[in-house]
């Protein structure tokens, strides 16, 4: 085994499920450098490492990460144990560095551009990706008895477009954005909210359009207000359960399954290639 403050991990995204893989492989000692675009669009924003582009930095379970402007600034700050995010959509930055591992938790339900030549060991999670081919290992993302299984040969479970049920709330939970514009929020994270309320507003062309609540429930995540939305976007998300509102800032079941699986799936490979030497 080499040593992990050497063993740089790339991960594409920094939404809230690639927050749960980024704070679980910081903390088992892994230099982690996140690369994300410049306008994240993530709606768990307060259990998201991706509000640093927006902020600078961005704390999430006591974890701090750092918007950084080049991958010299990123060695510094990992060096003194911070998670590094970086603007680079198209991973420029692997013209400087071959990392360790890289993992691909964009889940765009497609490939934008990853493959096993840009490092030793490849994950990426969710749909679009065929283990073997694309990376060395797929992630399944889909809730339910495969959540978090890991694939060697082969896809994970086609995007059903489904949410997860919560206390009997599926597709009810999430709300899309009625028109195109941009947004204007009425409520924050964590605010309780009711049927029907009117928790935002997207200013359009043509005027303002309302964006009501779906449930009565907690408001666990909500798209940065200002964001250019576009007609039918995923723009919140309500939890019914209205005691759980510690839910609304930490990682959540499924990210910290997916991390799991992303951790043993990484040493597995290290073993798998250390075996063959």
């Amino acid at each position: 085994m080499g040593d992990r403050k050497k063993q740089l991990i790339i991960v594409r995204g920094g939404g809230d499920i690639a927050t749960g893989t980024i704070h679980k492989l910081r903390r088992c000692g892994y230099p982690v450098l996140v690369l994300e675009t410049g306008y994240p669009s993530a709606i768990r924003r307060q259990a998201a490492f991706s509000e640093a582009m927006y902020d600078g930095s961005s704390q999430v379970e006591g974890m701090v990460c750092v918007h950084v402007k080049d991958f010299q600034e990123a060695e510094e700050m990992m060096a003194r144990g911070y998670v590094a995010m970086l603007e680079d959509a198209s991973c420029q930055v692997l013209k400087e560095v071959r990392p360790w591992a890289l993992v691909d938790a964009i889940l765009a339900k497609r490939n934008l551009g990853t493959n096993r030549q840009m490092a030793d060991k490849t994950i990426a999670l969710g749909p679009g990706f065929f283990a073997g081919r694309d990376v060395d290992l797929v992630i399944e993302t889909m809730r339910g008895h495969n959540l978090g299984r890991i694939i060697g040969c082969g896809e994970a479970s086609p995007n059903t477009g489904v949410p997860g049920v919560i206390a009997g709330y599926g597709k009810e939970r999430v709300i899309h954005s009625p028109a195109t514009g941009i947004l204007t929020a009425l409520v924050s994270i964590g605010d309780q909210v009711r049927k029907d309320q009117v928790i935002g507003r997207i200013v359009t062309g043509q005027g303002e359009v309302e964006v009501k609540a779906t449930l009565d429930g907690l408001l666990r995540g909500f798209i940065r207000p200002g964001y250019p939305v576009t007609k039918g976007l995923k723009i919140a998300d309500i939890d019914p359960r209205e005691g759980e509102i510690a839910n609304c800032f930490t990682i959540s079941d499924k990210a910290r399954c997916i991390a799991g699986s992303v951790l043993e799936g990484l040493l597995y490979l290290e073993e798998k290639q250390e075996a063959s030497l």
